[in-house]
C-alpha cells in the first residue's frame, strides 16, 4: 500500500516550512496570537507550505488559511492556566474532524522517556492506524522526556531515539527538538524530520539553527513563536522559507527579514 500523500505539506524539494499556530490550546490568547485572523494572514503572506493549528481555528478561519497545507492538532493537553502544561493527555480530534475542516494531515505528540510515555505512544499508534485507513498522513511530534525534560533528554542521542520511535510507529513525518549534531537525528530515521522551534529566541539564532539543521539533513521546520511573535511575521516567514527552500545563508535570510 502506498504511503499517504504529503504533497500539500512538503514542496517538490522534499522540504517544508510549517508554521505552528496551535499555541492557543495551551496558552489561550498568547502574545502575537491575540487576533487569529491577523496573525494567520500575516504568516500565510510569507509563503509557508503548511500551518499546524487547532480544530477551532481551522473551522473559523478557513478563508485566511486558504492556499496552504493544513495540519490539524489531534491530541490535547491541560492548559497553562494552573500549573504548567506537561504536554499531551490524549486524543481530542480524529479523522472525521480532519476531513470536516479539510486538513491534509493530523499532528500527535508523544513523550518517550516521560511518565506519560505509554499513554502518548499508544495514542500515537492508534491515531496513525486510524488515519492511514483513510489515507491521511500523520506528523508525530516526538519530545523526549516531555516538555519540561532535563538536558540529558535534549541531546542528539535522545532526540534521535525519539524520532526513530515515531517512524517505527508509522508516522509519515516527525517533528523533533533541535539539538547539536542534528545529522545524527536525521540519519536515525527513515521519514522526513522537521525541527520544532521552542521558546522565542533571536531571529539570528533561529535562522542559524535552521541553516545548521537543514545542512545536517533535516527536512524543514515546524515552528510558531519564533515566527508569530516576531515584529514582522510575514518577513520572518519569508526568511525561514528562504533558508529552507532556497538554501539561503543566515546573512541572506536576515537581509530578507530586514527588508
Amino acid at each position: 500500500m502506498d504511503s499517504p500523500n504529503l504533497d500539500r505539506i512538503f514542496g517538490p524539494d522534499g522540504r517544508s516550512v510549517i508554521i505552528a499556530l496551535d499555541h492557543g490550546l495551551i496558552d489561550g490568547p498568547c502574545p502575537g496570537f491575540e487576533r487569529p485572523a491577523e496573525t494567520i494572514s500575516a504568516v500565510v503572506a510569507g509563503g509557508p507550505d503548511a500551518v499546524l493549528t487547532s480544530y477551532g481555528i481551522a473551522k473559523r478561519f478557513a478563508a485566511e488559511l486558504e492556499g496552504v497545507g493544513l495540519i490539524l492538532r489531534s491530541d490535547g493537553s491541560v492548559s497553562n492556566l494552573g500549573s504548567p502544561s506537561t504536554g499531551s493527555i490524549g486524543r481530542f480530534f480524529g479523522v472525521e474532524e480532519a476531513r470536516r475542516v479539510g486538513a491534509d494531515a493530523l499532528a500527535v505528540t508523544a513523550l518517550p522517556g516521560s511518565p506519560a510515555e505509554a499513554d502518548t505512544l499508544r495514542n500515537l499508534a492508534h491515531t496513525i492506524a486510524e488515519a492511514h485507513r483513510s489515507d491521511l498522513p500523520v506528523m508525530a511530534e516526538m519530545v523526549p522526556g516531555g516538555f519540561d525534560s532535563p538536558p540529558e533528554f535534549r541531546g542528539a542521542e535522545a532526540v534521535a531515539f525519539a524520532a526513530r520511535l515515531g517512524a517505527e510507529l508509522g508516522a509519515d513525518f516527525v517533528k523533533a527538538p533541535y539539538c547539536d549534531d542534528y545529522a545524527r537525528v536525521a540519519a536515525a530515521t527513515f521519514v522526513p524530520v522537521v525541527i520544532l522551534g521552542g521558546s522565542k529566541g533571536s531571529e539570528a539564532a533561529t535562522l542559524a539553527n535552521i541553516r545548521t539543521a537543514i545542512d545536517a539533513g533535516a527536512a524543514g521546520v515546524a515552528m510558531g513563536r519564533n515566527v508569530f511573535q516576531s515584529d514582522n511575521p510575514t518577513a520572518m516567514t519569508r526568511a525561514v522559507a528562504a533558508a529552507v527552500h532556497a538554501d539561503s545563508s543566515v546573512e541572506e535570510a536576515l537581509a530578507i527579514l530586514k527588508g
